[in-house]
């Protein structure tokens, strides 16, 4: 095996090999694991009653949002009445049809299967592409990163049509940065549909007002008051956001259940009561009618909507697994919906001129108040769930390097997908209420969010058509069939969804756009800052030139270089000691890096390598993050970081003890805890060694005898490393500017130079995000030209 090489046994020990320079060592072991089988002991080891309880949770998380639909879905689709009421059953017709395809068929039978280890949501796709092939456009992921035990991928054939999808997408950049700006499509969108469902779920539910003053326009003081009530409760909402939603987060599944039951209840007595005929609805051919007449885009719009939630179903899929989402949805959501929507087609069908407040018309008067309360409830629980799936998008597309650095705040010890982004909230606080303010009435909003949510759709269904020969090495008919379909049926619906821009349509584009622009010069920027980076990286011969004391001043203490390489030095290390030619007798280059996986366990997340000799106490450390993970005041980070620096400097002078072999392996369950202080060399088990000669050689600890000369240099490096620690940590970080070149192209310049520089400057600093002391932070001014 050669130096730098890493592998692992039939027992699933890493092999740790010398570290030489620039090769980064995994101080903990790591175990295969294979995501399949342990998708499948999951399941085989949860009991029934656990199974339906999550299903029970789901439903206040996952479909809060498809639920409150029926709120407006009829008075969109005839906005201006019915002139027949044939045309009821047909539009029922769509709507039973619409469920079944999109909603039912192909995301909770289809697209939740596509989780990354449980993630939903625009970035898990990405995420998944990013690791069956090379499509990251900054490609900053090496052999060590795909160790990872949540680093699941798989190999395919070169001449199969996984392997030749593969190369096409690999082969062209320009390729990889249209499937990213996809990507980043769908989230802006998302973005957008955080403060347009919001709008019109609560502006429906409060819709149900009902006053009744006399010398008044009832109609009038009716929609100024539910104006009023409907911004002072997103106000509301919005504002108690930073506490999160564990003290009432309880309440939304029973609140959401309750929900369901009142409008699958409702649907069966209005059936009862007003037309049972109507239940023809579920026969094809009046889908057939419906598009046979030639006004079918005037309502299709408005159709639409009653799949409006769908994508939040896969974006707030983290929290369950996919057997109980889909318990959840064929066992409640869509027998209930189907029975809302055949019961106020039934009353329709008998009172036409209620459509524009069908829901509420058709209540019986006995529970009118009390089922008005249960819906603006279910509107709010909505509501939540869509501004918690767009902090998780911001914060997926922070972790891709396609947001500038915001404040995300765990909002909950317990549950870690709970977050909180305060910048964000009151931007979609703002932008929400404007247009509950300035539209006024639900149609215009349904047009908006009908736009929102079908661009999403769409983009899900161009990357699951990627994913299912790359991730499930599908056969090309299986991928043309789902495609052929999806396109058919979301592409008839977005075509629709045209002719409403100028009616409404055109607000989440205009959201969409600024959210988008924002990513893309965001990213673009992060790339250039990347390439010079690569491209000004200091050279080990350089430092190897130095000499023992680097040619500089050692002062005591470590200092902790930030930079943005996952090896070598970077330059802000070489620009810092040519001006100022002194540096702290350990040097530690650290970088924060994100990994296309959800989540990176604890005991994976640093990886430490020597940089130079011995004597020169420099070390490289990558501290790794999945973008589910989240840097947390308590999470010690510097505490961390010291521990499996010591941790690496035990392993390789037990390497050095041993006979001079290539390469050692330690399991995983004795790579115990140890403070810094200890100086007690870790005991282990076993530890095998390998030959140039591939011959093994296993020898249990107490078996084995150390050299005592070694032990004493290892106590010797370690109280060297303690008492720099102890004298002080200096957190010295790159107060860069990042401007054009002279020679750049115009839209470059406005680019870099007004765009790209503005979100920097407002953007937090990277000593905020990595919480370092004031006291303890050296900041290293430099200009970059790109």
């Amino acid at each position: 095996m050669a130096s730098g090489d890493e592998d692992t046994d039939n027992k699933g020990n890493m092999w740790i090999v010398n570290p030489m320079f620039e090769h980064p060592v995994n101080v903990v072991s790591k175990k295969n694991t294979n995501t399949r089988e342990n998708k499948f002991y999951f399941l085989q080891n949860i009991s029934a009653l656990l199974l339906l309880r999550l299903a029970f949770k789901s439903l206040g998380v996952v479909y809060g949002d498809l639920g409150t639909s029926p709120l407006y879905v009829f008075y969109n689709t005839f906005p201006d009445g019915i002139d027949d009421t044939e045309e009821v059953i047909e539009a029922l017709s769509m709507i039973i049809y619409s469920l079944a395809l999109i909603p039912l068929i192909k995301y909770v039978l289809i697209v939740c299967r596509a989780n990354d280890n449980g993630q939903g949501g625009t970035f898990a796709l990405y995420s998944l592409l990013c690791r069956h092939a090379k499509v990251r456009t900054i490609p900053n992921v090496d052999q060590s990163d795909e160790e990872l035990t949540t680093y699941s991928c798989s190999t395919v054939n070169e001449q199969s049509f996984a392997g030749k999808t593969k190369k096409w997408l690999e082969k062209y950049s320009w390729r990889k940065t249209l499937l990213l700006g996809l990507v980043l499509v769908g989230s802006s969108m998302v973005i957008g549909d955080g403060i347009l469902t919001p709008a019109i779920s609560v502006l429906s539910a409060v819709a149900g007002i009902r006053l009744d003053y006399p010398n008044m326009d009832k109609s009038r003081l009716n929609d100024e008051v539910v104006i009023i009530v409907a911004v002072a409760i997103l106000m509301v909402l919005f504002s108690v956001q930073h506490h999160g939603i564990d003290k009432v987060g309880w309440l939304f599944a029973p609140i959401v259940f309750l929900w369901f039951l009142v409008l699958g209840g409702i649907g069966i007595f209005n059936i009862w009561k007003y037309d049972s005929s109507i239940l023809k609805a579920f026969s094809p051919v009046y889908v057939y009618r419906f598009f046979r007449k030639g006004k079918i885009w005037k309502s299709l719009g408005g159709i639409m909507l009653c799949v409006t939630g769908t994508e939040a179903l896969f974006a707030d899929l983290s929290q369950f697994p996919v057997i109980a989402i889909q318990i959840a949805f064929t066992v409640v959501v869509f027998p209930c919906l189907l029975l809302a929507y055949s019961g106020q087609a039934a009353y329709l069908m008998k009172n036409s001129q209620d459509v524009r407040s069908v829901f509420y018309q058709s209540i019986p008067d006995f529970i009118y108040w009390p089922v008005f309360v249960i819906a603006t409830a279910a509107a709010c629980v909505a509501s939540q769930a869509t501004i918690s799936a767009t902090f998780s998008v911001i914060k997926q597309a922070l972790a891709f390097g396609c947001f500038p650095r915001v404040k995300v705040v765990h909002t909950s010890k317990k549950y870690p997908n709970h977050i909180y982004i305060p910048e964000i909230n009151w931007i979609l606080m703002i932008l929400c209420v404007a247009v509950t303010a300035g539209f006024k009435n639900q149609h215009q909003i349904g047009n908006a969010t009908g736009l929102a949510v079908l661009t999403v759709m769409l983009v899900t269904t161009l990357l699951m058509i990627l994913i299912m020969p790359l991730v499930w090495h599908c056969h090309w008919i299986l991928v043309l069939i789902f495609a052929c379909m999806s396109l058919l049926v979301e592409g008839t619906y977005f075509s629709a969804m045209i002719f409403k821009v100028n009616r409404g349509g055109w607000v989440p584009l205009v959201i969409a756009a600024a959210f988008f622009i924002t990513m893309s010069v965001w990213h673009y920027g992060t790339i250039k800052l990347y390439q010079f980076e690569m491209q000004s990286k200091v050279s080990i011969q350089w430092i190897l030139g130095l000499g023992p004391s680097l040619g500089l001043v050692r002062v005591p203490g470590i200092g902790l270089v930030y930079g943005e390489l996952p090896s070598g030095v970077p330059y802000i290390f070489a620009h810092f000691i040519t001006n100022l030619p002194a540096i702290h007798s350990v040097v530690v280059f650290v970088c924060v890096k994100y990994v296309p996986v959800h989540t990176v366990p604890e005991g994976e997340r640093f990886l430490v390598s020597r940089v130079g000799p011995k004597c020169f106490h420099m070390f490289n450390c990558v501290a790794r993050y999945g973008y589910k993970d989240l840097h947390r005041r308590d999470d010690e980070f510097e505490t961390n970081l010291f521990d499996n620096l010591f941790r690496f400097a035990r392993l390789e002078s037990l390497m050095e003890s041993c006979s001079d072999s290539e390469v050692y392996s330690i399991p995983e369950q004795q790579a115990t805890e140890h403070s810094a202080h200890n100086t007690n060399l870790p005991g282990c088990n076993k530890v095998t060694t390998h030959s140039t000669q591939d011959s093994t050689l296993c020898i249990d600890s107490h078996e084995l005898s150390f050299n005592p000369m070694v032990i004493d240099d290892e106590m010797d490096e370690l109280e060297f490393l303690t008492r720099c620690r102890d004298t002080g940590v200096v957190h010295i970080l790159g107060k860069t500017v990042v401007m054009a070149r002279r020679d750049s192209e115009f839209h470059k310049k406005i680019v870099i130079d007004y765009i790209y520089a503005f979100l920097r400057k407002v953007c937090r600093e990277n000593s905020v995000i990595f919480n370092v002391p004031h006291e303890c932070l050296l900041n290293v001014g430099q200009v970059i030209l790109v």
